[in-house]
């Protein structure tokens, strides 16, 4: 697979996701960084969303339950190029019944180079990175690129 640069405008969409012995620790988290929080779009699986949203005030564009659907819809937006980072507080000790869901979450972040936090810790390197506030260039697949190559592929 080639690679190629794609721009992250200082505005960042930040996903935010966790599970459910970790929602008070994300909402907390998020509390402890509104003033950074709302400088940018947030979005987040449904109860997560929710929840942030009630606690700390800020608007989060909800999607689907993660066991529902949203960590699908999350991974589908981070392969369309609408999230640039994953804040995903989950928890270790807990078996999930959506597991391979999580997993695959996981995969498609790493496939298309989204910086992802696990924990408070690198959650607050992450928000207090001189990169938060300023446009910069990750790689990523080229997809049209590999389309091309397979349409070469078959007309051969």
């Amino acid at each position: 697979m080639e690679y190629i640069d794609q721009p992250i405008a200082a505005q960042k969409r930040v996903a935010l996701v966790a599970h459910d012995n970790r929602k008070a620790s994300l909402i907390e988290w998020c509390q402890k960084h509104r003033a950074v929080l709302e400088q940018h779009q947030l979005l987040g699986t449904g109860t997560t969303g929710s929840k942030i949203e009630a606690a700390t005030g800020l608007a989060v564009e909800k999607l689907f339950s993660g066991p529902m659907g949203g960590d699908q819809q999350l991974g589908a937006k981070i392969c369309q190029g609408e999230v640039d980072i994953l804040i995903f507080f989950w928890d270790p000790f807990e078996p999930m019944p959506h597991d391979p869901d999580v997993k695959a979450l996981l995969r498609i972040a790493a496939v298309w180079n989204i910086p992802v936090a696990c924990n408070g810790s690198s959650a607050d390197m992450m928000i207090h990175s001189a990169l938060m506030e300023r446009s910069f260039s990750r790689l990523v697949p080229d997809y049209q690129g590999y389309l091309d190559s397979r349409k070469a592929e078959t007309a051969v």
